[in-house]
C-alpha cells in the first residue's frame, strides 16, 4: 500500500454514490422541474408574495437561459402556501411537496432587520446546497436598491444551490495585493470598474473620503469599500455582482481572476465558476438549444390536514427479540405525542396478507387517539407481504374519499420480502409518501427504493432496546409540513442495561423556548422499575400513567413546564433489565421559534472505503447556534455503536467555521447493510450562542454606485455585534438523522484504506523574512488519529503549484512533528525564490502523509505578497454635497474651540474646552 498517487486518492475522496439530497428537482430537456418554493407559516398572509414569486422566477428563467449559453431554464414550480393562509379555489393539495424538500424558502429574516438573500451551503465545491432563503420584504421588492433585481439574484443563488459554486467576493478580505503591485478589490472579473472609497454614516448623514492603508496588512482599512461604476461593459461575473446591468455571464477560464482571495477560489482550487458548472451532472446531461423556453408553469399548493396510515408488520419474526412489544411502545408514543391534532389516521396489519384494523379517523381529542391505540397488534404469525400492506393502505385512503397523493404511509417491517419490488410502480404513481422503519438486521433493503422515489424517510432500529431506536424512529415521523412551533421536539433519549438495584440517574434540561406539552416516557423490558422525577424546585412528580401490559409509564406536564433541570432516577428490579427514557416538548410560545437540531449524512448509499460525512445543524428559526457540544451516535443493524464528536471548526469535513453546522467524517464500518444516525446537541452555560455572522453564500450588498464620477451611496447594511447576541441558556436536543446503507465492507480486519483529510484552512502571513503558517491538523484516517508527516511546497505560480505539486520547491519540515487531529498547527520558514528580487508572490500548499503512505488531497493554497502594494493615487478632491471634507480650520478663542468643516456649505461645530470640573460641551 506504499506510494499511492495523489490522483488515485483524489478519485477515492470524490467517489460518493447517491448524495443525501432533500431536493426533488429534476432536469428534463434543459428545464428544471419540480422546484418547490415554500412560504413559511410565520409569514403574514399577503397574496402579493405569490405574484412576486411568479414574476421573480419568470425573469430568472430568461436570465438563467442566457447566462448558461442556452442550456437551462425553469420549467415548472410549485408554490407551497401555509395552512394558516385563507383557502382558495386556485389552491390544490400537495402530494410529495413539503417544507423539507423546499428549494427556496420565503421566511422571516434570520436576525431582525437583515433581509439578505442567501443559500444554506455547507458542503464542498461542486456539491448541491440545502436551500435558498428569501425574506418577504425581499420578495416584495422592498430591497431592490440594496440587492438589485430579484430575478437576477435568484440565478446567483441557484448557482450556489444547484452547482455548488461560491461567491466571487470576500467581505473578510475585500482587497488584495495584485500582481500589478496595486491594491485591488476582490472580484471577478477584474474588468469590473469602480472606485475604492470609505463611506461612513452616522446620525443620518454620510461622508465619503479616500481609503487609508492598514499599517499591518498594507491593504485598505476596514471602512474602505469598492463602489462599482453604474455603467459597465464587462459581462462577468454573476457570482460577483449580478446586479450590474452588463453582467450576464459566469466567469470563465479566460477571464477568471485567480489572484483574488474569493471564497470560490479558496473552495474550488482556483477554477472559474463556469468550469465548475461545466463539470456538473446537469451540464453533462444537456446540450444547448436554440428554442426559446416557454415561461415557467406554476402550481399553487396549500398545506392541509395530514392523512396517515400505520402499516405494521405482524409476521412470525415479530414475536422474537421483544419486537412486537417494542413496536407497540413506539407506536403508542407516536399516536399519543407525535401525531398532529386534526390529522386523519388509519391502521393496517400485514403478514402473508393485510387487514384493515382502523379506517381513517380524525384526531380531535384523546378519544380518537385511544381508539387507535386499541387496534395495535397483540400477536404475530405468518409470512411477510409488504405490498399487501401498502395496497391495503391505499384502500384505507380511498375508502374515506381521499386521493392517495400526499398521504403518508408509515411502514414498519423486520423481514425480507422478495416480492416487495412488485408494487414499486404503484407506489410511484400513487403520489403517496412512504416512510420506512427497518427493524433488525433482516429488514428488506429493496424497500428503501420506495422511500427514495417518494421522498420519504428511511429509518433503522436495531434489536438492542437500550439504544431506544424504535422510539427515536417513530419520533422522527412528525409531519414535514407542520409549523416548527407546533412540532414535538425530542429533548432526551437514552437507555441502559441494568442489574437488580442499579440506578439510571440523570437530568433533562427544559429551556425557555420549549415547555408546552412536555412528555416523559419510561419503558422497561421485564419489571416495573422504581421511578422518581423531580422538577427544578425539587418537587416530586408522581402522577404517571403506568401501562404494565405495554411495559411503559408516561405523563404530560400540564401548561408550560418549568424551565431548568429536571432530575430522574430509575431503579431496576431484576437483572439484565433494559430501561429507557424519552422526553419531548413543544415550543412554549408560537412567536418564538424553538432551538432545533437537524441531522443528515452526505449520501444515503455508500460503498467501502468511501467515508460518510455526518452533519448536524443547530438553529433557532434561521439563526445558527454556535458553541454547542454536538455528538453523533451511529449504530449498525446488528447493534454495534460508534460515537463521534462533531465540530464546527471549518476544517476537515466542516466547510465553514461557526455556521451552526457541525460535521465529521465516519469510517468505523463494521458490517454491510444499514446504519442509523442519532445526534445530540447540548448548549452549556458560557458556550452556545446565536451567531450574528452574515451567511457565507449570499448575494453581495450594493454599497452604492459610481455615477458620472461621483458616489451615490446606499445606507450601510444593518450589522449586529456579538455583544447583541448573548450566551444562551442551557438546552438539550436529540434527533434522528435517518439511515444509510453501506456495501463492500470487508469481513474481518482490513489494512488501512483511509487517507488523511484535506487541509482546508491553511493561512500564511509574512513576518519579517519568514512566512508563518497555521492550519488544523488532519488525522491518520481523515480526521481521526495523527498523520506521519507534512509535505510543504511553494511556488511563485499558483496554477503550477496546484497542477505540479510534486515538482514544486519543498520546504524543510524535519522538525515539524504533527499533532493529533483537529489541533492547531503552526510552522514558520524562510522562503526561497527562483526569481530573486523580482518575485511578487509566494504560494504555499500542504499534503499530509499517514503511516501507510496514504497522501491527503492538496490543501487550499495560501499566499503572501513580497511587496507593499500601491494605493490608489489621491486625486485633488472636489467638493461633494455633504460628503467630501476639503478644509479644516481650527482656532481657539478663550475657552471655545471653533472647528469649521468646509464642504459645499460650511458647518461649524463649537466645542468648549474640557475643564477639570466636567466634560467638553458641544453646541
Amino acid at each position: 500500500m506504499m506510494g499511492f498517487s495523489r490522483g488515485v486518492v483524489f478519485l477515492l475522496l470524490l467517489y460518493l454514490l447517491q448524495r443525501s439530497d432533500t431536493s426533488l428537482v429534476k432536469l428534463n430537456e434543459n428545464g428544471y422541474e419540480d422546484i418547490i418554493i415554500a412560504i413559511d407559516p410565520a409569514v403574514p398572509e399577503d397574496v402579493t408574495i405569490i405574484d412576486q414569486i411568479k414574476d421573480m422566477v419568470t425573469k430568472a428563467s430568461a436570465y438563467l437561459f442566457e447566462a448558461t449559453e442556452k442550456r437551462f431554464f425553469f420549467k415548472n414550480i410549485s408554490i407551497l402556501i401555509p395552512e394558516n393562509w385563507t383557502n382558495s379555489d386556485q389552491y390544490r393539495r400537495p402530494k410529495q411537496e413539503s417544507y423539507k424538500h423546499a428549494d427556496i424558502k420565503v421566511a422571516p429574516p434570520a436576525l431582525q432587520g437583515r433581509d439578505e438573500p442567501y443559500t444554506r451551503q455547507f458542503t464542498q465545491c461542486g456539491e448541491k446546497a440545502e436551500y435558498i432563503h428569501f425574506t418577504p420584504d425581499f420578495v416584495l421588492g422592498r430591497k431592490q436598491k440594496e440587492y438589485g433585481d430579484s430575478g437576477r439574484l435568484l440565478v446567483h443563488e441557484w448557482a450556489h444551490l444547484r452547482w455548488g459554486v461560491f461567491d466571487e467576493y470576500n467581505e473578510d478580505q475585500p482587497f488584495y495585493s495584485a500582481s500589478s503591485k496595486k491594491i485591488e478589490a476582490t472580484r471577478c472579473s477584474p474588468g469590473i470598474k469602480g472606485m475604492n472609497k470609505a463611506y461612513i454614516c452616522q446620525g443620518g448623514s454620510c461622508i465619503t473620503r479616500n481609503c487609508r492603508r492598514n499599517s499591518t496588512t498594507q491593504l485598505y482599512e476596514k471602512d474602505c469599500q469598492f463602489f462599482p461604476d453604474k455603467v459597465q461593459t464587462e459581462k462577468s461575473s454573476i457570482m460577483f455582482m449580478q446586479s450590474i446591468d452588463s453582467v450576464t455571464e459566469f466567469c470563465k477560464k479566460e477571464n477568471h481572476n485567480q489572484e483574488a482571495p474569493t471564497l470560490h477560489n479558496q473552495k474550488c482550487t482556483y477554477r472559474s465558476t463556469w468550469e465548475v458548472i461545466s463539470n456538473s451532472e446537469d451540464f453533462k446531461n444537456s446540450t444547448p438549444t436554440e428554442m426559446l423556453p416557454s415561461p415557467p408553469f406554476f402550481s399553487l399548493l396549500r398545506i392541509s390536514d395530514r392523512i396517515v396510515c400505520l402499516v405494521l408488520d405482524v409476521s412470525g419474526s415479530m414475536a422474537s427479540s421483544d419486537r412486537l412489544n417494542r413496536m407497540n411502545q413506539a407506536a403508542k408514543f407516536f399516536l399519543q405525542q407525535i401525531l398532529e391534532s386534526r390529522s386523519w389516521a388509519g391502521m393496517v396489519h400485514f403478514h402473508s396478507w393485510a387487514t384493515v384494523k382502523s379506517e381513517l379517523i380524525q384526531i380531535n381529542s384523546d378519544v380518537e387517539r385511544n381508539q387507535l391505540l386499541e387496534t395495535l397488534p397483540t400477536s404475530a404469525s405468518g409470512g411477510t407481504s409488504i405490498c399487501s400492506g401498502i395496497r391495503t393502505a391505499f384502500q384505507v385512503f380511498t375508502n374515506k374519499g381521499y386521493q392517495t397523493g400526499g398521504a403518508d404511509i408509515l411502514l414498519l417491517s423486520d423481514g425480507e420480502d422478495s416480492t416487495a419490488g412488485a408494487c414499486l410502480a404503484e407506489v410511484k404513481d400513487s403520489g403517496a409518501v412512504v416512510h420506512f422503519i427497518a427493524l433488525g438486521p433482516s429488514a428488506d433493503i429493496s424497500v428503501t427504493n420506495m422511500t427514495t422515489i417518494t421522498g420519504g424517510k428511511h429509518l433503522l432500529a436495531s434489536d438492542l432496546g437500550q439504544n431506544n431506536g424504535l422510539i427515536d424512529a417513530f419520533g422522527a415521523l412528525a409531519s414535514e409540513n407542520a409549523d416548527v412551533t407546533q412540532k414535538s421536539l425530542q429533548l432526551e433519549s437514552k437507555g441502559s442495561i441494568l442489574n437488580n438495584s442499579q440506578w439510571l440517574n440523570d437530568t433533562v434540561v427544559i429551556d425557555s423556548t420549549v415547555g408546552k406539552d412536555t412528555y416523559f416516557l419510561f419503558t422497561w423490558s421485564k419489571q416495573v422499575p422504581t421511578i422518581h422525577l423531580r422538577d427544578p424546585k425539587g418537587t416530586q412528580i408522581t402522577n404517571f400513567t403506568t401501562d404494565i401490559a405495554s411495559k411503559m409509564a408516561y405523563l404530560t406536564i400540564p401548561g408550560i413546564a418549568e424551565v431548568g433541570l429536571w432530575t430522574y432516577n430509575l431503579e431496576a428490579k431484576v437483572d439484565s433489565e433494559i430501561l429507557t427514557i424519552t422526553v419531548t416538548s413543544r415550543a412554549s410560545r408560537p412567536s418564538v421559534p424553538p432551538i432545533i437540531v437537524n441531522a443528515k449524512v452526505n449520501t444515503d448509499n455508500n460503498s467501502f472505503p468511501s467515508p460518510m460525512i455526518v452533519y448536524a445543524e443547530v438553529v433557532q428559526g434561521y439563526t445558527p447556534i454556535i458553541g454547542a457540544r454536538v455528538t453523533a451516535t451511529i449504530e449498525s443493524s446488528k447493534g454495534k455503536t460508534e460515537e463521534l464528536v462533531l465540530l464546527d471548526n471549518g476544517a476537515g469535513a466542516d466547510a465553514f467555521k461557526d455556521d451552526g453546522v457541525y460535521s465529521r467524517y465516519f469510517t468505523a464500518y463494521s458490517d454491510n447493510g444499514r446504519y442509523s444516525l442519532k445526534v445530540r446537541a447540548d448548549g452549556g452555560t458560557n458556550s452556545a450562542r446565536r451567531s450574528s455572522r452574515h451567511p457565507s453564500s449570499r448575494a453581495a450588498y450594493i454599497p452604492g454606485w459610481v455615477v458620472d464620477g461621483e458616489i451615490q451611496g446606499n445606507p450601510p447594511r444593518p450589522e449586529t455585534t456579538e455583544d447583541a447576541q448573548p450566551v444562551l441558556e442551557n438546552f438539550s436536543r436529540t434527533a434522528s438523522g435517518g439511515a444509510f446503507v453501506m456495501s463492500n465492507v470487508p469481513t474481518g480486519s482490513f489494512s488501512d484504506p483511509f487517507p488523511p483529510n484535506q487541509i482546508t484552512d491553511l493561512q500564511a502571513t509574512l513576518d519579517g523574512e519568514k512566512i508563518s503558517l497555521t492550519w488544523t491538523a488532519p488525522g491518520d484516517d481523515f480526521d481521526v488519529g495523527r498523520v506521519q508527516q507534512y509535505i510543504i511546497r511553494t511556488s511563485e505560480n499558483i496554477i503550477d503549484l496546484r497542477d505540479n505539486f510534486n515538482k514544486s520547491l519543498q520546504v524543510n519540515t524535519t522538525h515539524l512533528i504533527p499533532k493529533e487531529a483537529n489541533s492547531k498547527e503552526t510552522f514558520a520558514f524562510k522562503p526561497e525564490t527562483t526569481s530573486g528580487e523580482n518575485a511578487t508572490y509566494i504560494f504555499i500548499a500542504i499534503e499530509s502523509v499517514d503511516k501507510s503512505n496514504w497522501h491527503s488531497g492538496l490543501s487550499n493554497i495560501a499566499q503572501v505578497a513580497l511587496f507593499t502594494p500601491q494605493a490608489d493615487p489621491v486625486p485633488e478632491e472636489s467638493p461633494q454635497s455633504g460628503v467630501s471634507i476639503t478644509t479644516i480650520v481650527l482656532s481657539v478663542v478663550g475657552s471655545i474651540v471653533l472647528v469649521c468643516i468646509i464642504v459645499s456649505t460650511t458647518v461649524c461645530i463649537l466645542k468648549r474646552k474640557r475643564s477639570s470640573s466636567g466634560p467638553a460641551t458641544t453646541f
